[in-house]
C-alpha cells in the first residue's frame, strides 16, 4: 500500500473511523458495537483505485477529535478531515486541528434543536473559520437547511451539505423550505455531497431525479462530492462500500462528469495536491 500516491485519482469526501471503546457522549442517537480502523478505510480506497479520503467526525464522539487526528497524523498524504467543534473553541485548539490536516468543522443537527447560527457566538466562529478557508458542513433535512445556510454564508465561509440534502421522498418544489433549498446552490460557495442516497431511503431511480434537480439549481456538477459514508452506521446490514461505489457509478454513468465529482471537484475544496 502506497503512503504517499502522488497522482489524484479520486476523493472519497465521507467517511468515519472510530472504536468501540472509545468515550462518547451522553443522549447520542447510535453507540457502534464494532471498530472502524483507518486502515480497513485505507483497504477500500486501494481496493477501488481511490488516492484521498476525507474523514468526517462522527457526532458521537462529540468535540474529542484525537482518534481522528492521529490517523491524520499517520497518513498526512492521503487524509484531510471535518472536526467537531464548540463555538468557543481557541485559536491554538484550530491551530492544532489545521496542522494534523483539518479543513472544517461539521454541524451534525440531526435530532437536535437548532442553536442559534446567526447569533453572535457562532458567527464569530464562523468568521474565524473563513480567515483559515475552512468549510462548515452541515447535516439537517431539506426542509431546514434554507434556514440556517444564508447567516453562515454570510460570514464567508463555503457551506457542504451533506448526503443530497436529505431529501426523504424527493424534492417537492411545491414546498417553499424545498424550493429554498435549491436556490441556495446557485450560490458559489455552496457545495453538495452525493452520499448516503440511503438515508432518505432513496432508491437509484429516486437518486436521479433529485440529482437532475440540484444540478439544474446549481448550474452543472461543479459543486458536487461524492462520498461512501463508510462504515454506514446504521445502514451496515442494507449497504457497503462496493454498494456506494456502484451507486455514483450508476448515478454518473458518464465517466467525465464522474471524474469530475471524484477528482476535480474535491482537489478545489480540499486543498489535495497542495503541499503542506
Amino acid at each position: 500500500m502506497t503512503g504517499h500516491p502522488s497522482a489524484l485519482t479520486g476523493v472519497d469526501t465521507h467517511a468515519h473511523i472510530f472504536r468501540q471503546d472509545l468515550p462518547m457522549v451522553p443522549n447520542r442517537r447510535y453507540s457502534p458495537d464494532y471498530d472502524a480502523p483507518v486502515e480497513r478505510y485505507l483497504e477500500h480506497l486501494d481496493r477501488h483505485g481511490l488516492s484521498h479520503g476525507v474523514l468526517i467526525q462522527p457526532s458521537f464522539l462529540g468535540t474529542d477529535n484525537s482518534f481522528m487526528l492521529d490517523a491524520l497524523r499517520r497518513y498526512p498524504q492521503r487524509l484531510r478531515a471535518v472536526a467537531v467543534v464548540d463555538a468557543e473553541v481557541s485559536e491554538n485548539q484550530l491551530d492544532e486541528l489545521a496542522e494534523a490536516g483539518v479543513v472544517g468543522i461539521r454541524l451534525n443537527l440531526i435530532g437536535k434543536s437548532l442553536a442559534n447560527y446567526s447569533g453572535p457566538a457562532w458567527t464569530a466562529l464562523f468568521e474565524r473559520l473563513a480567515l483559515r478557508g475552512w468549510q462548515v458542513e452541515i447535516q439537517r433535512g431539506i426542509e431546514d437547511v434554507a434556514s440556517i445556510v444564508p447567516a453562515i454564508l454570510a460570514c464567508g465561509v463555503h457551506v457542504v451539505i451533506d448526503h443530497f440534502g436529505l431529501p426523504t421522498g424527493g424534492i417537492d418544489t411545491g414546498k417553499p423550505s424545498h424550493q429554498a433549498f435549491l436556490e441556495l446552490l446557485s450560490d458559489e460557495r455552496v457545495w453538495l455531497k452525493l452520499s448516503a442516497a440511503y438515508r432518505s431511503q432513496s432508491d437509484l431511480a429516486q437518486a436521479a431525479q433529485v440529482l437532475a434537480q440540484v444540478r439544474e439549481a446549481s448550474g452543472g456538477i461543479g459543486r458536487f462530492l461524492w462520498g461512501s459514508d463508510w462504515p454506514n452506521t446504521q445502514f451496515e446490514d442494507q449497504t457497503d462500500y462496493d454498494r456506494q461505489v456502484a451507486f455514483i457509478e450508476a448515478l454518473l454513468p458518464d465517466a467525465d462528469e464522474r471524474a469530475q465529482v471524484l477528482t476535480d471537484n474535491p482537489a478545489k475544496l480540499f486543498g489535495f495536491g497542495v503541499n503542506r
